[in-house]
């Protein structure tokens, strides 16, 4: 069986908040984040997202989310994989839409928020918020600074408890 290379985290965090806010108009929307469910996969076409995210859905043992807007829940904001490795969640890849990226982006937020819902589900799990990733090396320093990580070693970092509980109250409100 052919193995998966390993992939790097390399999405920038473009701001925390809490919601997602538009770039042009500061106004807030409220987000949800829920399971990817087959029905999605019509949204999450290859060409449009960097990743084979109908191959990670596939993966056993991982989970995909989905961000949306309450508001609009067919338009997929950003999209998440993790993993329950029983002690802590590894957090496989992240990316916002293709329209949520770069300098014509039309939402900032979307990493942040999709960070903290994992860190959400590390709490939840009774994991102390413990969250794990690989990140690209040119991008350690950006997540010591925004998402209060720590580099452990290589490219894995890691999110504890109190770093964790400091993202999820700026997307959760309970």
């Amino acid at each position: 069986m052919k193995k998966s290379p390993k992939l790097e985290l390399d999405v920038v965090i473009d701001k925390l908040t809490n919601s997602i806010e538009n770039i042009i108009t500061g106004e807030l929307f409220d987000t949800e984040v829920v399971q990817l469910s087959p029905k999605d996969i019509k949204y999450i076409q290859k060409e449009e997202w960097q990743f084979d995210w109908v191959n990670e859905i596939r993966a056993k043992g991982k989970e995909v989310f989905k961000l949306t807007t309450v508001n609009n829940p067919t338009i997929i904001q950003g999209l998440l994989s993790i993993e329950d490795k029983q002690d802590h969640i590894f957090m496989h890849l992240i990316e916002s839409a293709h329209f949520n990226k770069r300098k014509n982006k039309v939402y900032v937020g979307v990493p942040g928020n999709l960070v903290a819902f994992a860190c959400k589900v590390a709490v939840n799990k009774g994991y102390e918020g413990f969250l794990a990733f690989d990140a690209k090396t040119s991008l350690i320093k950006h997540y010591q600074e925004t998402l209060f990580a720590t580099h452990f070693r290589g490219r894995r970092m890691f999110i504890e408890t109190s770093a964790a509980l400091r993202l999820i109250s700026h997307y959760f409100k309970s």
